[in-house]
């Protein structure tokens, strides 16, 4: 008669925290039961809404019916260097004690996010992510992997591969600052653009000031200046621009699309350069998935590929587009505080 124990499924101890993924336009936040639950009650607050990053977290907890678990991990779309926060694309400001102390958390992670992004993509599930059409369809196990999105900014980040001496596998996340690149033109009109963003900029352009929801504006402004001419939209806005161009009803907005598609396509190949990203490049934010069909069919993948001497890299680097429902970088956030 074997006396091997019988294996008991005792319940998870609970280890509650709130997650956080901080934009310049909307502040998504959602609560988890403990490392690996679902997530649940997730909202999504606009920040011009809200004076505070504090208030925000209040008001997510009063609508939620919640009280501020012991542990709260928040990504955010700025630099975390020191206690102080000052938002790049939006008026929050905060200490990172301070806003610790007031909630009451034992614990408070603040990490940059596109930082918690990168951390999300290894638990990202088949119907989150799709293969661009036109380059290698899988990526290779255990390599590098960068990212990058354009939304009310652009966000860069990586993971890179470590193997533990007991030979399991940890990713290690980048954090950097990479859409505040230098823009690098290629094609007669963005050198165009370029001339004239520089006069209206006093100097550098970055890759954010194209490759953003006030990208796909300076880059009308600038399209328009460029060609001689007017886009017929009711109002400058990213989404009017973006709406006319797929619909074809706007010429200029069609070529602000184009050029938007073909100048990420240098960017991200550039990332999967410096990063030797042969587990592939994924690309968030809220611009790209909603281009859908024009995006497949753009010149992104042939400018990712068109590095010179080094395309033989570059053509070997698969695209995924990150189109998920909930935001990754909440799911991204948890995995911060382990």
């Amino acid at each position: 008669m074997s006396t091997r124990p019988h294996a008991v499924n005792t319940p998870m101890p609970a280890d509650p925290r709130l997650l956080a993924d901080i934009g310049g336009t909307n502040a998504r936040f959602a609560w988890q039961a403990g490392p690996g639950a679902p997530l649940q009650d997730v909202r999504t607050l606009a920040t011009a809404d809200h004076p505070t990053l504090e208030g925000a977290l209040r008001t997510y907890l009063a609508d939620t019916g919640r009280t501020a678990p012991p542990r709260c991990a928040i990504g955010i779309a700025n630099p975390v260097h020191g206690d102080q926060i000052k938002v790049t694309n939006n008026h929050w400001s905060f200490s990172i004690s301070a806003l610790k102390a007031a909630l009451g958390f034992a614990e408070l992670v603040v990490i940059n996010d596109f930082t918690a992004l990168a951390l999300a993509l290894p638990h990202l599930q088949p119907h989150e992510v799709r293969v661009l059409p036109g380059g290698p369809q899988q990526a290779e196990a255990a390599q590098a992997i960068g990212v990058l999105g354009a939304g009310t900014g652009l966000g860069m980040g990586g993971l890179l591969p470590l193997k533990l001496p007991d030979g399991t596998l940890h990713w290690a996340p980048i954090e950097g600052e990479g859409g505040h690149i230098t823009m690098a033109p290629e094609a007669e009109l963005e050198i165009g653009v370029l001339r004239f963003l520089q006069g209206q900029l006093q100097g550098r352009v970055s890759a954010e000031r194209l490759l953003s929801g006030m990208g796909l504006e300076n880059l009308c402004d600038a399209i328009a200046h460029v060609t001689g001419q007017a886009p017929h939209i009711g109002e400058r806005t990213a989404a009017a621009i973006s709406q006319a161009g797929l619909a074809g009803t706007c010429p200029v907005c069609v070529q602000v699309l184009e050029t938007f598609c073909g100048l990420l396509g240098s960017v991200a190949g550039d990332l999967a350069l410096l990063l030797g990203a042969r587990g592939g490049i994924y690309i968030g934010g809220g611009i790209v998935p909603r281009l859908g069909e024009f995006f497949d069919r753009s010149t992104f993948r042939q400018r990712f590929d068109n590095k010179g001497r080094m395309s033989v890299v570059t053509r070997q680097v698969p695209v995924f587009i990150i189109d998920a429902a909930v935001s990754p970088a909440l799911l991204g956030a948890s995995q911060a505080l382990r």
